[in-house]
């Protein structure tokens, strides 16, 4: 396994079109919920794709949220219970804290996932809302909580 970090800049016309044909084809087809997914926050985000050869198995976002404060977005993996969504959640909660220095970390995640990001740490910290017709709930991770473990060789 490889980790690719790159700034949005940074990717190649084919990197971003894997990453959107992945994040298109759960996120808006898989879940039947047509929404804009490429969006504004694209441009100012680090992307992060966990790559077998040149496949991407995981992906994930991170930004800048607030002066004291990273966002991780997009989590997710092509393959289903191989651990793929927890190596790319622990490379952007590393990669948030290393590059923002944040005071928390934030992510909206769909209500089902709420578990998958508890055992990262991350805690509930809204009412349940809808998004796109989702019920999503905003979690938070206090960088003095987090703690890493995944190093992959890094791109």
């Amino acid at each position: 396994m490889k980790l690719s970090v790159k700034f949005f800049d940074e990717l190649t016309a084919g990197e971003l079109y894997n990453i959107y044909r992945l994040r298109v084809s759960v996120f808006v087809v898989e879940q039947n919920c047509p929404y804009q997914e490429v969006d504004a926050i694209d441009p100012a985000a680090w992307h992060l794709s966990l790559l077998d050869g040149d496949e991407i198995v995981a992906y994930a976002r991170v930004f800048r949220y607030g002066e004291d404060s990273a966002a991780i977005g997009r989590v997710i993996s092509a393959r289903r219970r191989a651990g793929y969504g927890s190596q790319i959640l622990k490379a952007a909660v590393d990669f948030a804290k290393r590059t923002f220095l944040p005071k928390v970390i934030t992510l909206e995640a769909q209500v089902y996932a709420k578990p998958f990001y508890e055992k990262q740490g991350f805690r509930q910290a809204s009412e349940p809302f809808l998004e796109d017709g989702i019920p999503h709930i905003r979690m938070n991770l206090p960088v003095s909580d987090t703690a890493s473990g995944f190093t992959p060789e890094q791109e």
